[in-house]
């Protein structure tokens, strides 16, 4: 308490006449509310919320004269004077408020005191999303440029790549791992991407990455193959299932004659087009037939790139794929496919669900 009123005679000698000081310890409460009642009003009637940061390690005197310069109070020295009061000292928590002009300053005191921070947007990447259409769900919250994040995808600038990250033509698709993220507007797209790059590093384990290897896969073939799987697969239980088509494809030297890889392909080339569509349309005779190093009807091996970022489980599919030999499959038309191992049983399936 004396020290409220040391502050308390510091402000006397600045503002001077109508400044009633108790000398009284048993005072000095009183007196400090009654000097806050006029030099801890409101700034003014305002009340449009502003994000206001106390950085880590701010003391009261520095988160003071920054609300002060920022116009939220009229006077740091009774701010001090308030939180010195309540106890709080140098003991506001870090992180971003939302204060507005019309509260007085002994409200931003109370909330600053309480720690109650301003939450974060959230933006939640979806297993199997291209990065076009993050960068359109980042775009509808207002939270970045649609263009801003494909450029960064494309040209990782500033961003922070662990050491054993495979990255290619494709930049960082494929490795933009699903999750949801807090987004963070002072360290804005950078920081995001970084927090998505972090999330694949810790979620594709050394025992995932094993089991690519024991699949005679690399860590960027590994992802390719995921991608694929992921944009092919409807049904959960059958993603190892698929998975292990594909790699029985590769290690035979067929085709993998992907559906999904060709969408991608049709897709890349009318983006806008693509974007109306969902990035996704049925595929007509002449698109197998298209020039492109992701048409897997025409190349052989894996696209030179994932066509979009996939899931754990399907990661952990193509890690760990069933063991079976079937060589085909065709979709039922209820999310469910019919599997084969032979050309005859894969051409009886055809005419069974697709005819």
């Amino acid at each position: 308490m004396w020290r409220a009123l040391a502050i308390l005679l510091s402000i006397g000698c600045i503002v001077g006449a109508g400044l009633v000081v108790y000398l009284a310890t048993d005072h000095a409460a009183s007196a400090v509310r009654l000097f806050a009642q006029s030099w801890g009003a409101p700034v003014s009637d305002d009340p449009t919320p502003r994000v206001f940061t106390v950085r880590p390690g701010m003391s009261a005197r520095e988160v003071g004269d920054e609300l002060e310069r920022q116009q939220l109070i009229r006077s740091s020295l009774v701010f001090r004077m308030l939180v010195d009061q309540l106890g709080v000292g140098e003991k506001i928590p870090a992180g971003d408020y939302e204060l507005s002009p019309n509260m007085s300053t002994q409200e931003i005191v109370q909330v600053l005191a309480s720690g109650r921070v301003k939450r974060q947007p959230t933006i939640t990447v979806v297993e199997g999303w291209r990065a076009e259409e993050i960068a359109a769900r980042l775009a509808g919250l207002h939270l970045a440029s649609a263009d801003d994040f494909l450029a960064l995808v494309h040209d990782p600038a500033g961003v922070t790549i662990p050491s054993d990250l495979p990255l290619g033509g494709g930049g960082l698709e494929g490795f933009l791992f699903p999750a949801t993220y807090e987004w963070d507007p002072h360290t804005g797209l950078v920081g995001l991407v970084n927090a998505m790059l972090r999330q694949f590093d810790e979620q594709v384990t050394p025992e995932l990455r094993a089991g690519f290897a024991r699949h005679r896969l690399t860590l960027r073939q590994g992802i390719i193959l995921a991608s694929i799987v992921e944009r092919e697969a409807a049904r959960p239980d059958e993603r190892p299932v698929i998975a292990s088509v594909y790699e029985n494809r590769l290690a035979a030297g067929m085709p993998l004659q992907a559906d999904p890889t060709v969408q991608y392909a049709v897709a890349s080339a009318d983006l806008a087009e693509a974007s109306q569509l969902g990035f996704w349309r049925p595929l007509q005779p002449a698109d197998l037939e298209l020039d492109s190093p992701y048409n897997t009807y025409t190349i052989r091996g894996l696209p030179p790139a994932p066509i979009c970022n996939p899931g754990l489980a399907s990661i952990r599919a193509v890690a760990e794929p069933a063991d079976t030999d079937y060589l085909y499959f065709v979709a039922r038309g209820d999310g469910s496919h019919a599997f084969a191992r032979t050309n005859a049983e894969h051409l009886q399936n055809v005419q069974k669900y697709q005819q």
